[in-house]
């Protein structure tokens, strides 16, 4: 697997200083975290998902979860864990697991870990791990004990993707001991949990609300808040923290707008401009913003739940030319005394210890997402990953 692997080595070329590396479902957990980028959700219920997910590989999709937890009618579990264990089949004898994307199941309980994994037999080998609902420490610990024993007996390496949802971590008198609890839980299973996701729509439930389209999850101060709190005590770069993903994105269709577009028609030249009136018709200039939003407030990779989604979440994950250029002169080997440098570009200033974490960060994600050529913006990539 690499990003923008679907498109041509010669666009890629146009557009990377640095490509994206490839990798495999055995990379490093660290990579792996990163590399994760927009995760497709998709139904278990779903009678030609292996179809799906083969095409949805060959559209720059790197991860998937394939739910048998809120997606599906409770009545429909059993018919849907069979679907499942049918399409893995029908995956192991059509492509090599190096061919698919990182795939996990999010389950309902514990029991249907081991269960799924003895059920999947040799085709558990296309298997990365388990999503688990409503995480907290404990609901959580009883799923992650199943997890490690599941990969024990199967001897396939299985992580865990904790989903934080609770209604016990967003109301204020309980959220910081749900967190600490929380904390307590991953860290005991560290090597087990790949990244964390926010289930905002959970978050937003418990009051009844659900944001516009033309609303970020930041802009939803109820929501706003319990992201900053977790990435507060989930997501530090003290070596304590964990990669925890963007909220899902709700909408792929734009609806009746109150207030005006949010994408600037400068960065789309006047060949582009058909591209930015897609955007805004489809409603992802609030996607694009969200996503940036995320960045700014420590997330990684978002959670998907339409394909038109990936490619503007992994557009805007790839490192710009001066973030590279800024992030190698701080962490070169004779600066490690620390100080302050002008940027190469000239138009900042380059502190070498604050902005370490920064740097160590961005460049991980320069190796999974790549480096842009200096006159390479998201506008291209957008374009260029597009179908034709």
């Amino acid at each position: 697997m690499r990003h923008f692997g679907h498109i041509a080595p010669e666009v890629r070329e146009r557009l990377f200083h640095q490509e994206p590396c490839v990798f495999t479902a055995d990379s490093p957990a660290r990579m792996l975290a990163v590399a994760l980028g927009a995760t497709l959700y998709s139904p278990a219920t779903r009678p030609k998902l292996a179809d799906d997910i083969v095409k949805q590989t060959g559209r720059g999709v790197v991860s998937m979860v394939l739910c048998l937890e809120d997606s599906i009618d409770d009545a429909e579990v059993p018919e849907a864990e069979a679907n499942l264990v049918r399409q893995f089949a029908d995956l192991a004898e059509r492509c090599p697991e190096t061919e698919l994307p990182l795939l996990f199941v999010r389950v309902r309980a514990p029991e249907q870990i081991p269960d799924l994994v003895g059920r999947l037999g040799a085709s558990v080998r296309l298997l990365s791990g388990f999503v688990l609902p409503k995480f907290t420490e404990e609901r959580g610990i009883p799923f992650l004990e199943a997890l490690t024993a599941a990969e024990a007996a199967s001897g396939r390496r299985l992580f865990a993707m904790p989903v934080l949802e609770s209604p016990d971590l967003l109301y204020r008198e309980s959220r910081a001991e749900t967190l600490a609890g929380i904390f307590r839980a991953v860290d005991k299973y560290r090597d087990r949990v790949l990244a964390l996701r926010l289930g905002v729509t959970d978050f937003c439930s418990a009051y009844g609300l659900r944001r516009a389209p033309d609303m970020t999850a930041y802009d939803v101060q109820i929501v706003a808040s319990v992201i900053a709190d977790v990435v507060n005590v989930l997501g530090r770069a003290d070596g304590t923290g964990f990669t925890v993903t963007g909220p899902v994105w709700e909408y792929f269709r734009v609806q009746e707008r109150m207030f005006k577009p949010q994408l600037r028609r400068s960065p789309f030249t006047p060949e582009a401009e058909d591209l930015r009136a897609l955007l805004i018709e489809h409603d992802m200039d609030g996607l694009l913003r969200e996503i940036s939003l995320d960045r700014a407030n420590g997330l990684q990779g978002k959670t998907c739940i339409h394909p038109s989604h990936v490619l503007p979440v992994h557009a805007l994950s790839v490192v710009s030319h001066e973030e590279f250029s800024d992030a190698q002169d701080i962490l070169r080997p004779e600066r490690g005394g620390g100080g302050v440098l002008r940027s190469a570009y000239t138009n900042k200033m380059n502190e070498v210890k604050p902005h370490r974490a920064w740097a160590e960060r961005t460049l991980q994600r320069a190796e999974v997402f790549g480096v842009a050529n200096e006159d390479i913006g998201f506008v291209e990539l957008l374009a260029a990953g597009i179908p034709g």
